[in-house]
This record gives structure tokens, sequence and C-alpha cells, in this order.
């Protein structure tokens, strides 16, 4: 599962503030914060990473499932 660290990298910047910077409405980048966001395009992606001069490495982490294989003890 692929986490967005958004809240993390906002630091004492709001929402509000990133919202204006991106003009990403603030409630697409809230679902983000919250955990609720099922896809993200790149050209908002690109938009938050300019914004908050990070990286896509950055914001976006991957979380392990551990998942069993079949057939293996």
């Amino acid at each position: 599962m692929i986490k967005i660290e958004l809240k993390e990298l906002l630091g004492e910047r709001t929402l509000y503030w990133l919202s204006v910077q991106t003009r990403v409405r603030w409630a697409t980048l809230a679902a983000m914060v919250k955990g609720k966001t099922q896809r993200l395009e790149l050209d908002v992606l690109d938009r938050i990473c300019e914004a908050l001069e990070c990286q896509p490495g950055d914001l976006l982490v991957r979380e392990s499932t551990k998942k069993r294989k079949r057939g293996k003890s």
C-alpha cells in the first residue's frame, strides 16, 4: 500500500497554504492527509512537490502488506 506523507512534509504550513500554492482543492489535500486518496494525478504530485520543495519519493512511501506466498512455509 502506498501512503502519502503530506502531513509530515507540511510542517508548520497549513493545507490552506498548500491549496493556494498548488491550486489543488483543499478537500483533495485533506483526503490525502486522511489516507482516503485512491489515485493521484502526476500534475498534482508535481505541483505539491514544487510547493514543498521535495521529491515524489519524499511524499510517497510504500508500506509492506506482509502477505504470505502460497506453497512456502
